[in-house]
């Protein structure tokens, strides 16, 4: 049975709007003509500097507000964004060239160079950005070498609560070649310290291989051949920001009156927590093929809320629709619904520091207990109801080998599911270590505000007490607390999820190599390391192919990580809304969206 939305959308057409800040952010003071479209965001953004961004509630935004050298058309294909053509490659796979569209420019009317992006990315790799994306750049030559530079002194290890203890981990040394062309006279510690780091950045800075070669073209010289290196030149780390404007103002990500980017949008309010409005970017090169006026996204964490806006005509789009109305929406062939596919993994993050000698999750039995005790089938089915995948490793399914086939089909389903197996590993397990039922039922597993994440993660907390009998409690946090404890080591096992950054296998593995910054469950395996250097490291795709099966293989027996479903993302569309496509490793795209 199709059920067919009627009437006009009007809520959604604001004519010659005047858009003013309420509070939070400064207005830019720009008038929106044309329509606006309303839409939600799950989750207020944390920031929207591309630098310092790390989830899809920031870059669902920042795919509208920036243009990367490459983008995704209309057709979900790759194809040039700033650039004006795809980039030449030199026979080795090393250097990639870049040309500039002729007059292209940032929303304040600047030029975009390629000084811009020489700047952007080095950003990134400067250790003082703390970027946790940068290790996207460390295909570049020299990107590792620069982001990994740390200040002269005396580094101690942490404890489980990140504080230094007493005990060395290691010490970097100030040598005489060190102060060679330094005015150290007079100076303390300290001050040479920082004259000596700041000596070691500008050197390492200098190393690496990304150069404007002019104002129009962007030389980039990688450590190894990388196939996939095209697909991150459209990921948001390395989008470009001015640099002018950032050099004037560390602080120009903040406030709209002072935010500039060069997208097919640009930043005019933002009201921390309540919304953010953008207007058409008439500096935007295709900006003759957008027909909106604006776009607003609404800050939502309650999606039965946001689907009541959706369902009264309010939003034109809305992704994360309630899972009970989604499920009600496929049964009735509704239109508004889309099934976008989607290289992503849901997983549960298992925290193996040692904390305070009880933490159950140092000991490999128990964390596959807590594994095979899952019924994923049952997750998908009657929980998340929108075509998801029973999870068979952390590699989804969308990836292909070296031969163009399916790579997650070669390497074969990885998740056991056993009750009886499970109890038996988790007596093992609790004897082992030490732990008892007592230490288990401490444990506490953290989801970001949502009722889907709810409902999922009161579903395997049902299972782990049915099929183990243990008790873990659930809590519940805005997504940037969240992500704070995560970075911080403060939970003891927490929601996680995944979406690939770029087409191959190793977006999704090397977030857990030893130190990685991605790597919240503290995870280290010297073999699993290596496999994943080497994967990096030669141009055989069939040796890097290999090396990461045998990785994720590792990575699944140790079980760090509890992959529960495979991702898709279901959304709803109005009718008369046109022109809203999803790349696979994307939010939808507004750009070209229509209000009929």
């Amino acid at each position: 049975m199709n059920k067919r939305f009627k009437g006009l959308v009007a809520l959604l057409i604001l004519t010659a709007v005047f858009l003013t800040a309420c509070g939070g952010s400064k207005s830019a003071n720009t008038a929106v003509e044309g329509t606006v479209l309303v839409v939600n965001n799950g989750s207020e953004p944390g920031t929207l500097d591309p630098a310092l961004s790390q989830g899809t509630h920031e870059s669902y935004l920042l795919n509208h507000l920036f243009t990367g050298l490459l983008r995704y058309d209309k057709e979900g294909n790759l194809a040039p964004g700033m650039a004006k053509d795809m980039p030449t490659v030199s026979e080795d796979g090393l250097t990639y060239t870049f040309t500039l569209k002729d007059d292209v420019k940032w929303s304040n009317g600047d030029p975009v160079t390629a000084k811009d992006f020489e700047f952007s990315w080095l950003r990134v790799l400067d250790p003082e950005t703390a970027s946790l994306y940068a290790f996207q750049l460390y295909y570049v030559k020299g990107g590792e070498a620069y982001n990994t530079v740390e200040r002269p002194g005396v580094y101690y290890v942490k404890d489980a609560d990140g504080n230094d203890t007493k005990e060395v981990d290691h010490e970097v040394v100030i040598t005489d070649a060190d102060k060679g062309g330094l005015d150290l006279k007079g100076k303390s510690e300290d001050e040479i310290a920082d004259a000596v780091y700041a000596k070691w950045l500008e050197a390492k800075r200098a190393e690496v291989g990304v150069k404007a070669i002019d104002d129009k073209t962007l030389e980039v010289t990688l450590e190894k051949p990388t196939p996939y290196f095209t697909d991150l030149t459209a990921f948001y780390t390395l989008y470009p920001v001015n640099q002018k404007v950032v050099e004037e103002n560390p602080d120009w990500a903040k406030d709209a009156s002072t935010f500039v980017s060069n997208g097919a949008f640009k930043l005019i309010n933002w009201e921390h927590n309540s919304k953010v409005e953008t207007a058409k970017n008439e500096n935007w090169f295709d900006a003759s093929e957008v027909k909106l006026g604006g776009i607003t996204w609404e800050i939502l964490e309650d999606n039965n809320t946001a689907y009541q806006n959706f369902d009264t005509k309010k939003y034109g789009v809305l992704t994360d629709p309630p899972t009970e109305v989604l499920a009600q929406k496929i049964s009735e062939n509704d239109p508004v619904v889309v099934i976008g596919k989607q290289v992503g993994t849901y997983y549960y993050t298992l925290n193996m520091l040692p904390k305070d000698g009880k933490n159950p999750f140092t000991n490999l039995k128990i964390r596959q207990a807590f594994s095979m005790a899952l019924d994923r089938k049952s997750i998908v089915e009657n929980i998340t109801k929108g075509g998801q995948i029973p999870a068979e490793g952390m590699v989804p399914f969308g990836l292909i080998d070296e031969n163009n086939k399916e790579w997650r089909d070669l390497n074969g389903n990885l998740i056991k599911e056993d009750v009886a197996e499970a109890k038996k590993l988790l007596e093992e397990g609790m004897q082992e270590s030490g732990i008892t039922i007592e230490d288990i039922n401490k444990q506490v597993l953290l989801y970001n505000t949502s009722e889907s994440h709810k409902k999922i993660a009161q579903a395997v907390q049902q299972m782990w007490n049915q099929n183990l009998g243990v008790t873990v409690g659930l809590e519940n946090a805005d997504f940037n607390v969240k992500l704070a404890r995560e970075n911080a080591h403060d939970f003891d096992l927490s929601r996680g999820g995944w979406v690939g950054d770029y087409y191959d296998p190793m977006t999704m593995l090397d977030l857990f190599v030893t130190g990685g910054e991605q790597n919240y469950p503290s995870y280290s395996n010297p073999e699993f390391d290596a496999l994943i250097k080497e994967a990096k490291n030669t141009g055989d795709q069939a040796v890097r192919m290999e090396n990461m099966r045998k990785a994720e293989k590792i990575l699944m027996e140790d079980m760090p990580i509890i992959p529960v479903y495979f991702y898709t993302q279901p959304y709803f569309v109005q009718e008369n809304v046109k022109g809203v496509y999803k790349p696979l490793l994307q939010y939808p795209i507004l750009t070209y969206a229509e209000v009929e």
